[in-house]
């Protein structure tokens, strides 16, 4: 096992937690992305990394937010786009640590604890070019969310963030980032992940790029994640070679950073 950051540390318990949760609830579930990556070649975290990222197929993604419905399992918390919280402004859902502070940098700062990233999985068509036309209203829907909730981000194109400028100028009304958030995750929604050839992270940061047939996902398959197992892809050289094409060598040392736009952190303040 890796020396882990204060931080890693905790997302690591939060990861035994919630694979604990899935196998006791009969819940399908992936690790995504880094934390796939990092399974794979480096048996744990990306040393640089300080994020988890799961996909569920829909309906396990759905069977997680009824069963985390309320607060019977504090110190964690599961907000989705259906929350009460007005200044929840993702379309996917979160699970935080209540014991943490997080102040994440969006339009309106958000102000949680450490997370999860928890992403629905959902079908998108039987080939790649039905994908491309089924994404494409998804990708525009999603442009227009983060346009209206994000924030101004250094080393962003200066375009992007004046669009977020922009967006900022129209009376809430008529752009309202709640209703944007449940109709981007009912698009998402249509197509059955269990039935189609080909499924999406529809909201990841690859985008389309996440399109893939199903059998690459395969069956939930138990990888070494520090000191401890985690669900990824049956076949994860081909999801791993999918996102990242050679994805065995290290990146050049001056793009070993994190990607996290975060305002602040305090791993011993709640944020409740």
């Amino acid at each position: 096992m890796s020396e882990l950051s204060p931080l890693q540390a905790r997302l690591l318990e939060m990861l035994k937690w919630f694979h604990q949760l899935c196998e006791k609830n009969d819940i399908r579930y992936f690790v995504l992305g880094g934390t796939m990556l990092g399974a794979a070649r480096h048996k744990g975290f990306i040393p640089w990394d300080d994020d988890i990222d799961v996909g569920l197929p829909r309906k396990d993604y759905e069977k997680l937010a009824q069963l985390m419905a309320n607060d019977d399992f504090l110190p964690y918390v599961l907000e989705t786009p259906y929350s009460k919280a007005k200044d929840y402004c993702f379309s996917y859902s979160k699970i935080y640590d209540t014991r943490t502070t997080l102040v994440e940098n969006r339009r309106t700062e958000v102000v949680r604890g450490v997370f999860i990233d928890v992403f629905p999985l959902d079908g998108l068509g039987e080939s790649y070019e039905e994908c491309e036309a089924n994404y494409a209203p998804i990708n525009k829907k999603y442009d227009l969310l983060l346009t209206t909730v994000g924030g101004i981000r250094k080393g962003r194109s200066w375009y992007k963030n004046l669009a977020v400028v922009v967006a900022r100028c129209v009376p809430h009304c008529l752009l309202d980032g709640k209703k944007l958030m449940i109709q981007l995750d009912k698009m998402c929604a249509k197509i059955d992940y269990d039935t189609s050839a080909w499924i999406c992270n529809d909201m990841g940061a690859w985008r389309l790029k996440e399109a893939m047939p199903r059998s690459i996902m395969g069956k939930p398959t138990k990888y070494q994640f520090e000191d401890t197992f985690v669900y990824g892809a049956e076949d994860f050289d081909g999801y791993l070679t999918h996102l990242y094409g050679d994805w065995r060598r290290l990146p050049p040392k001056e793009k070993q950073i994190t990607h996290h736009d975060f305002v602040s952190l305090d791993m011993n303040k709640p944020y409740r």
